[in-house]
């Protein structure tokens, strides 16, 4: 079992940048599949960008495609996302995800464990 734990949230103008960390423990990353979700008050969780296990293969939501970029050191046990030309409706709890499968998902419930979030705050 993996615990994850993620930082690097905070308030940035639009148009800034930020980069997102999600350091695990009890197991290597090296064995999960990793993602980003995202979350706002009264919504579901919105898929943000995923990574499979090699790192060689990404896929992201149409919304973040071309902004963020993900990618992960399985060295150092820890998933980053590197949010540029950030925008307000990027404004979000950020939450860092693992699946026990080779395959991304698009889908929270294809995930097997969470982290608690990091929140991100852009503003106009």
């Amino acid at each position: 079992q993996v615990q994850l734990v993620e930082s690097g949230g905070g308030l940035v103008q639009a148009g800034g940048s930020l980069r997102l960390s999600c350091a695990a423990s009890g197991r290597t990353i090296s064995y999960y599949t990793m993602a980003w979700f995202r979350q706002t008050p009264g919504m579901e969780r919105e898929f943000v960008a995923a990574i499979v296990r090699g790192g060689d293969g990404t896929s992201y939501s149409d919304s973040v495609r071309g902004r963020f970029s993900l990618n992960r050191d399985n060295a150092k046990n820890t998933l980053y996302l590197q949010m540029n030309s950030l925008k307000p409706e990027d404004t979000a709890v950020y939450v860092c995800a693992a699946r026990a499968n080779a395959l991304i998902s698009l889908r929270s419930q294809g995930y097997d464990f969470w982290g608690q979030g990091t929140q991100v705050t852009v503003s106009s």
